[in-house]
């Protein structure tokens, strides 16, 4: 019998895992809140929940990450080895793939220090490149609940300017900005507020989790960072934590100007976005045939910004084959543990 695939994706606040068949269809996703900046029990904690969640193998396992990045490591090749060494542990011996970008998989017995870099912070390379061998032409647009990843794709082609996150920062391909942990005073230092413009407290009062929380956007289930006070999720409190960034007293009988102060933040970021979208597309030889693809938690805003901008939008989860309906959303939720999975067993 052939073996199940899991697919990890490693980050720094959550894990995710993607179980698929021998077929290539997915059968299970799953995203576990990790705080792993506060330590490597939580990313093993996150790893026992999901594997006892996905049941015994065998299993090939294919693992990319981006928690290397986290500030309990020293730097990112300690943090890489530390996670592989930490993953090794918990699957018992079952064979482990690691992806290292462009130098593709590498098996756990074969990586040496010389390829820490390579696998550091890869995920959105194989999302990209599993969008690209799916769509022709278009804009790959990944919203998490922190970053967003645009890679514009040509003729079955990624073409990516950067690959580090130095360089995909410098060429506006990676934007550290996403709808549940980004800090509100990372997207507005100044806004409108009952009826002038004004100045907001530079102070960590709120994130964008309220903000979306307030406008209907948000998910539940992607619901799992802390919020800013450690108070509650729920509208009223994301209103009260907004109120603190405009100085003025919160009462719940102000509703409608919380509810317009929460939409205009939204603008504020999908405005950033995009920007950098466009940026991107300013590139294409032929954006005639574009379409805009939608990844990540935060692809409610890609099909906003599709409609907005005037392309057609595709779902990350089209290019998946998935058991049921509810694992085929969870495919796009998950995109890089489904990815490495995908390509890692040959099923593009």
């Amino acid at each position: 019998m052939q073996k199940q695939i899991i697919g990890w994706d490693i980050g720094g606040a959550h894990v995710k895992a993607a179980l698929l068949n021998g077929n290539g269809e997915v059968l299970r996703v799953i995203q576990e809140p990790c705080p792993l900046w506060k330590g490597m029990d939580h990313l093993d904690y996150a790893l026992a929940t999901i594997l006892r969640s996905l049941g015994s193998g065998p299993h090939l396992h294919v693992m990319t990450m981006t928690g290397e990045l986290v500030d309990c490591f020293p730097g990112r090749e300690h943090g890489v080895n530390a996670i592989i060494q930490t993953m090794q542990a918990k699957i018992c011996g079952e064979e482990l793939l690691v992806f290292a970008g462009r130098e593709g998989f590498l098996n756990v017995d074969g990586i040496r220090q010389a390829h820490y870099m390579a696998i550091a912070s890869a995920n959105w390379l194989a999302s990209a490149e599993l969008a690209a061998e799916r769509c022709r032409t278009g804009l790959f647009v990944d919203i998490g609940s922190s970053t967003t990843d645009i890679l514009l794709i040509e003729n079955h082609a990624l073409q990516a300017l950067g690959y580090t996150d130095y360089q995909r920062l410098v060429s506006g391909e990676l934007l550290y900005t996403g709808i549940v942990r980004t800090a509100v005073m990372a997207i507005a230092q100044r806004a409108e507020f009952n009826g002038q413009e004004m100045g907001l407290m530079a102070e960590y009062f709120a994130t964008m989790a309220d903000v979306y929380r307030l406008t209907g956007d948000l998910n539940e289930a992607h619901d799992q960072a802390e919020t800013a006070d450690g108070a509650e999720k729920t509208p009223l409190a994301s209103a009260r934590r907004l109120s603190r960034l405009t100085g003025y007293e919160f009462t719940e009988a102000d509703w409608p100007m919380w509810l317009q102060f929460a939409r205009q933040l939204k603008q504020r970021q999908k405005h950033t976005i995009s920007q950098a979208c466009l940026k991107q597309i300013e590139r294409s030889v032929d954006a005639t045939e574009l379409c805009l693809i939608g990844a990540g938690v935060g692809r409610f805003v890609v099909r906003e910004l599709a409609g907005e901008l005037g392309f057609p939008y595709r779902d990350f989860a089209e290019f998946i084959m998935a058991a049921d309906d509810e694992t085929v959303a969870g495919t796009a939720d998950c995109a890089p543990a489904v990815a490495v999975a995908y390509l890692a067993g040959g099923f593009c």
